[in-house]
């Protein structure tokens, strides 16, 4: 029964993470992906541009 309990949490994992990929899959594109996509827009531009790390600007 050891290899029952070694392989419990794997499998649970797995299915969770497979649900969650399945969420984020239905959930890409629908009625509102135009006005989702403008509200990112609009955020990205209102964001203050940073100069990449490393850079001295």
């Amino acid at each position: 029964m050891d290899y029952v309990s070694a392989l419990v949490p794997p499998v649970v994992m797995a299915i969770f993470f497979i649900g969650v990929v399945r969420v984020i899959v239905k959930t890409q594109g629908g009625a509102a992906k135009a006005k989702e996509d403008a509200a990112v827009d609009a955020a990205l531009s209102e964001a203050p541009r940073q100069a990449p790390a490393g850079t001295d600007a």
